[in-house]
Parts: structure tokens; C-alpha cells; sequence
């Protein structure tokens, strides 16, 4: 049950570190990486598929060279099988030039770098590295041999392992549709043959050698005391224009990252133009007055730089990463980026009508209806939040390039904007290359202010058919708490870790480990700056939806009841301050924090004095926060599943079940014939006239069908 097909070229190539897998990565990104590559520019640009990418996959037994695309409706998989085809006669014929090896080499030691951001990247590599080459410092060696990649291993490895070469070509289509293949099968996967199987020779007069240990396996070795979470050392600076300005010098690795955050995302849209921000956010991707999309990721490539720009719910951010030596020629094209986007009519043509498919695919994904329906029920529909940040059809195909203009111009200010620094960088040096903030227009942006969520009176179902799901999702919860950092949300984020915050949670433990109905479940309070929520969610195998609900509501009601065990509050006060200090590694989970700070104008100690609450709250404290907030009595159920099944269990369960359609409208219950309640009987002058009627009716002759 896909929206759209998709057709896969494999071909066999090499495992890892094989000395022809570096070339076989750079052919993958000339053929698929960024903007100016032949399958972007065939399949993206020209808009015959939704995506295309190239890749070349190794692992340690063998590897495969990628070719995928998902054809936009009314393309064929037969059109991608012969443009994915003629794409490699024109790579042939294009060769590989200097450009495609440096931005290629600049691109691969930068995400090298990236890789060592973390405790767990570093152990990774080291693990990867000694098993499969008995060397765990074998970095410098691959750095090495990607370096001297040259144009002619490349043309090699193509005529070696793809022109010509056999592959594995797979289509996928829509339920129904098998003449959407590209080719028939000439393939059937073989049916094995065990009734002959001999032990190999290898396996003979083996002994078992048991190990002696210094230790008891009996017992769980014990966690050590809580790590003491520092704060960095950060820096602020506010400009005249309202700019806030914070960041930190981290000199470990040699890369820098930026974090723009204007606060003007999908909340501030009006709600018949839904998903302007995601279209504005996605052409400032695009082409700029001066350069084209094509030549910005050329750019941006040869220095092994990125620029994004997203739109969220309450912001647009700009993330740019680059290398400490390349901050001054990045600056420069972010600044082009900021300022002067084109807003070319036919990227907005183009992005427009890929976000219209992708709204139309995700109408086919039970997850993102569920979450969808769960907005709308929890912010009401006169809240723009009811609306997905992706707008929809209707709000999609009402918007111009005018809206997007008009949003950039109205929205895009220095007084609602962050900038959040993180890396080999000082704050002089920032100051120094970024002097284009400091100008950055003052505009007066006014906000109108956001409707707030529905009181939930009672507690409901509701619920969405998809025909034949084999698994339900369910959504459960209710309008609660915005963030804080030390106040009634981060105790009842504390309150509800054993319940539903973890894999060894009580509802998590009861629905996939003791029952085998789910393959994970979790609870948690969501909060953000202007509102909050709780939720639990799920995906339900289908005919235990309705008792899923009911352990749902018992565990949640059971905790209010009885409260927390005594070894739960232990485990939880162990297991949130043992984490804590995995939050604040990568240069992005910093910039995070330190955009919490300039958000909610925290003090430099608040970390402490959530580390002294956690290690002071009782059992008491969390009985009271469950109590406080916990009502089962007035809770939203969103459930989407298959409704020949599950309505009828669900309406045992005593609750008003109400239906929705897809989108999130309530479905009028058909009235059958029998049960129409006959209209009363008007006076029209006597049975006579009736009769009359009838008789003329009789006489005339019925209508024809056209």
C-alpha cells in the first residue's frame, strides 16, 4: 500500500576497505551528491522523480552500488529504468573532472571529522576499525587512500564493477498496479535445500574453553555516582539591532558549526497559508540574486561546507557547518543566502509541487495520521497548530511566490532572531566575520497571538479507518505543561520517567515485553515555550488495540493510585543523571543547550539546581506531581486502524467513540432506509388528491438514462 513506485539498480561491488571501495564512493557522489550532479539534475530538477539517489554501501562481507528513484505520478518505472541508463552513457561520456575529486576529498575529511564529535563515534570507529582490520588506529590509513583517489581509478572502477555489469533491478508498486514494473521478472529466489546438510569439517573436535572470571555474573554490576554536568564556559553579546548573540570555543575538533534561529515558523503563519515557511525555507535552499542552486552547492562543496536552511514550528533555522580554515569563504555565501535569495518562479513551481506529493504520501502513513489527528484534537481547529507544519493540499495550492515574498519581507528580522556559535572559534573571531549581522534590518514584526488548546471535558476515542492496517497507532494524552528548566515540568518529566519514559518503563514492560503487542511505547510530557503537552503513543498490533487502551489508562491510573516504588525512584534519580551527561557532546546537542539558555533566560547554575532536584526529590514529590496531573477521566485517544476490527471492541470499553476521516473531520453515520424517521403527515386536501397523484405518476413514462 505505496503512493509511490520506486525501481532500485544494485550492483555487486566490494566490502570495506577494499582498495577499490574509496573510487567507488566518489563515483556514487558524482553520479547522486548535491545539486550539480547528473541524477539531481535528470530526475529532481526536471521533476520526473520525487528523489533519486546514488550510494555505495560496504560492509565487512560485501558491498553494492546504489541506484534509486520514486518517479513523480505519471512517470513510469519503465521511463526511470531508461533515464537511469542514459544517465551513466552521459557520466561516460562527461568523464571526471579536478572539481569532482575536491569536493569530493574536502566533503569525506569533514564528515571524518564529524564522526569523532561524540564518545560513542570515537568508540565506533576504534571497534570497526579493530575487527575488521586488527588496527583500531587505522584512520590515518583510510584518510590516506581516500586522498589519492584519482579521475582515472574512478573511470576504472565504472567500467570494472557498473558499465555493462549485471544487476539486481527491483520495482516496487502500488498494490494492484504489476503492470507499473519496469521489466518482468526473470528471477526467483531459490527455495533452500537442508535435507543433505553436513556439519563442515570446521566445526569438528571443537572443545568448549570456559572462561575464568574475576567477578560475579550473578550480580549486576553497579552503576557509578551520577557524573557532575559542567556547564561551558559561553560567551553572549547582544547587537543594537535585537539580536542575541551566545556561543562557546570548543578546540577538540577542528570545525565550526553556526545556528541562526528566526523565530517565525509554521506558528506565526496564518492558517489558510500553511506551509509558506516550509516552501520560503526550501527556495532560500535554492538559488540566490547571484549564484544558482547548482553553483552554491559547488561552492559550498569545494569547502566542505553546508548551509541548510529548515522551518519548524516556531522557527526558521539556518544550520551551517564548515571547517575552522574555511569559516571566512562560508560567511560569504551565508550572507548571500540571508539576504539575497532569488525566489525564482520555477523553484517555487518545482517546491510546491514536491510538497504537495509529500503531503499526499504522508496521507498514506498511519504514523503521520496519527500525529496529525492528535494536533488537531489537542489545539482545536481554530489553532494553526491543527494544521500539519507541512500545511495542506487546500493551504499548498492557494499559496503564490507573492505569499513567500511577502512572508520573507514581513517575518525575516535581526529583533526575533539567535545566532549560537559552537567550535574552534572565539568570540572576537565571530565578531570579526560576521559583521553583516550587525546591519541586519530592525523590522517591527507583530505576532498575533496563539488560541489557546481546548479544555478536554471527558474522556473520548476517536477514531480513523484504515482499511486492512494490520497494526493500530494509538495516540494518548492531553494539553499540560510548557518547558521550564527547574520548575513543575522538569519534576514531572522526573515523575513520569518510570512509568513511561524508558525501555524498563511500566507501560513499555507491559505492552511489548510482558503482552508482545508493540515494538516499543513510550509516555513523556512535550513541552516548548509557549505550550505543552503529554503524550503516549504506540503502534498496536491490530486485534490488541482496544485492550492496549485499557493498560494504557490502568497502568497511568494504577501509578496515580499507588504511586512510585521505592527501587523505581533509585533507578530513576541513577538513570537521568547517568544520561545527562551524553546531552551536551556534539557541537549541535551544545548548540541546543545553549540556545535553551538565550531562550528562557536561564541562569549559568540551572543545571545544578536540576541536579539537586533530581538528587532531593522523594516519593512523596512524585506521588503529589501524579495526582496533579494525571486524570484519566479527561484524556484524548487517537486511534487509527482498521475499523471493521477494532470499532466494535472499542465502544465496549464504555468511552463516546467518535469517527474522523483522514483529516480529522467528523464522519456522519450513514442512515440506513429502514431506519429514516418518516416525515409527519401534512393535510393536502384529502386521499383523494393522493390518489390522483399516483395515478399520474403511473401514466407517465420514466426518463430515459443518459
Amino acid at each position: 500500500n505505496v503512493r509511490f513506485p520506486l525501481i532500485m539498480f544494485n550492483f555487486p561491488t566490494v566490502p570495506n576497505f577494499d582498495p577499490d571501495e574509496p573510487a567507488l564512493d566518489v563515483l556514487a557522489d558524482i553520479l547522486g551528491g548535491g545539486k550539480s550532479s547528473i541524477f539531481y539534475q535528470n530526475f529532481e530538477k526536471k521533476q520526473f522523480a520525487v528523489n533519486s539517489s546514488v550510494s555505495h554501501p560496504s560492509s565487512e562481507l560485501a558491498g553494492r552500488f546504489q541506484i534509486l528513484a520514486l518517479p513523480f505520478p505519471g512517470h513510469t518505472l519503465k521511463e526511470m529504468d531508461s533515464l537511469i541508463r542514459a544517465s551513466l552513457v552521459e557520466f561516460e561520456k562527461r568523464g571526471v573532472t579536478d572539481d569532482d575529486l575536491q569536493k569530493f576529498k574536502v566533503s569525506f575529511e569533514k564528515n571524518m571529522i564529524n564522526s569523532l564529535q561524540s564518545v560513542q563515534g570515537k568508540a565506533s570507529l576504534l571497534n570497526q576499525y579493530w575487527y575488521l582490520t586488527g588496527n583500531p588506529n587505522y584512520l590515518p590509513k583510510v584518510m590516506a587512500s581516500y586522498k589519492k583517489v584519482t579521475k582515472e581509478d574512478v573511470m576504472r572502477v565504472y567500467n570494472k564493477y557498473i558499465k555493462n555489469k549485471y544487476a539486481v533491478v527491483l520495482s516496487v508498486y502500488p498494490k494492484g498496479k504489476p503492470q507499473m514494473k519496469a521489466r518482468e521478472d526473470n528471477f526467483e529466489l531459490p527455495k533452500p535445500d537442508v535435507s543433505n546438510v553436513k556439519e563442515g569439517d570446521e566445526y569438528k573436535n571443537l572443545v568448549y574453553h570456559k572462561p575464568k572470571d574475576n567477578f560475579d555474573r550473578s550480580k549486576h554490576p553497579p552503576s557509578g555516582p551520577n557524573p557532575v554536568v559542567k556547564v561551558p564556559d559561553y560567551w553572549t553579546e547582544n547587537f543594537p539591532n535585537g539580536m542575541k548573540l551566545i556561543g562557546v570555543k570548543d578546540d577538540e575538533l577542528p570545525t565550526v558549526t553556526f545556528q541562526i534561529n528566526v523565530e517565525c515558523g509554521h506558528r506565526f503563519e496564518e492558517k489558510s497559508k500553511s506551509g509558506v515557511a516550509q516552501i520560503m525555507a526550501d527556495l532560500m535552499n535554492e538559488s540566490t540574486m547571484k549564484h544558482s542552486a547548482e553553483e552554491m552547492g559547488e561552492l559550498l562543496d569545494k569547502l566542505g561546507s553546508s548551509v541548510d536552511v529548515s522551518a519548524g514550528t516556531n522557527e526558521i533555522v539556518i544550520t551551517v557547518s564548515c571547517l575552522k580554515r574555511n569559516v571566512d569563504p562560508t560567511m560569504k555565501l551565508l550572507e548571500e543566502i540571508l539576504f539575497q535569495p532569488k525566489f525564482d518562479s520555477t523553484e517555487f513551481d518545482r517546491s510546491k509541487h514536491q510538497l504537495l506529493e509529500n503531503i499526499a504520501n504522508q496521507s498514506t502513513q498511519p504514523v503521520v495520521i496519527a500525529n496529525n489527528i492528535f494536533a488537531k484534537l489537542l489545539y482545536g481547529d481554530n489553532n494553526v497548530l491543527s494544521v500539519p507544519t507541512l500545511g495542506t493540499t487546500e493551504t499548498v495550492n492557494s499559496l503564490t511566490l507573492d505569499d513567500v515574498k511577502k512572508y520573507y519581507n514581513a517575518n525575516f528580522s535581526s529583533n526575533i532572531t539567535q545566532l549560537v556559535v559552537v567550535g574552534d572559534i572565539s568570540k572576537d573571531e565571530v565578531l570579526t566575520k560576521m559583521p553583516f549581522l550587525k546591519t541586519w534590518p530592525d523590522k517591527k514584526v507583530v505576532h498575533a497571538p496563539s488560541t489557546p488548546m481546548p479544555m478536554v471535558d471527558k474522556t473520548r476515542i476517536y477514531l480513523v479507518d484504515k482499511t486492512a492496517a494490520p497494526q493500530s497507532e494509538v495516540r494518548l494524552g492531553f494539553p499540560s505543561l510548557p518547558w521550564d528548566a527547574t520548575g513543575e515540568y522538569y519534576k514531572a518529566s522526573i515523575m513520569n520517567f518510570p512509568l513511561g519514559g524508558g525501555f524498563s518503563s511500566r507501560i513499555n514492560l507491559n505492552l511489548r515485553e510482558d503482552k508482545g503487542w508493540t515494538y516499543g511505547t513510550y509516555c513523556y510530557f512535550m513541552g516548548g515555550k509557549y505550550d505543552g503537552r503529554y503524550l503516549a503513543s504506540g503502534g498496536i498490533k491490530g486485534n490488541a488495540t482496544d485492550s492496549a487502551v485499557v493498560e494504557y489508562i490502568r497502568e497511568i491510573k494504577n501509578y496515580v493510585d499507588n504511586g512510585i516504588k521505592p527501587d523505581e525512584l533509585t533507578f530513576t534519580k541513577s538513570s537521568i543523571g547517568q544520561s545527562d551527561a551524553l546531552k551536551y557532546e556534539t557541537p549541535s546537542q551544545k548548540a541546543s543547550f545553549l540556545k535553551r539558555i538565550l531562550d528562557y533566560n536561564l541562569d549559568r547554575s540551572y543545571v545544578d539546581q536540576q541536579n539537586k532536584i533530581l538528587s532531593d526529590i522523594t516519593k512523596q514529590d512524585i506521588d503529589a506531581l501524579a495526582k496533579k496531573y494525571f486524570d484519566t477521566n479527561k484524556m484524548i485517544i487517537a486511534v487509527i486502524g482498521d475499523k471493521e476490527k477494532i470499532e466494535g471492541p472499542l465502544k465496549k470499553l464504555g468511552y463516546e467513540v467518535i469517527e474522523l476521516d483522514m483529516n480529522g473531520n467528523v464522519v456522519k453515520p450513514e442512515v440506513k432506509k429502514d431506519e429514516k424517521q418518516q416525515e409527519p403527515k401534512k393535510d393536502t386536501g384529502g386521499d383523494q388528491k393522493k390518489d390522483e397523484k399516483k395515478d399520474e405518476k403511473k401514466d407517465k413514462p420514466k426518463p430515459k438514462p443518459r
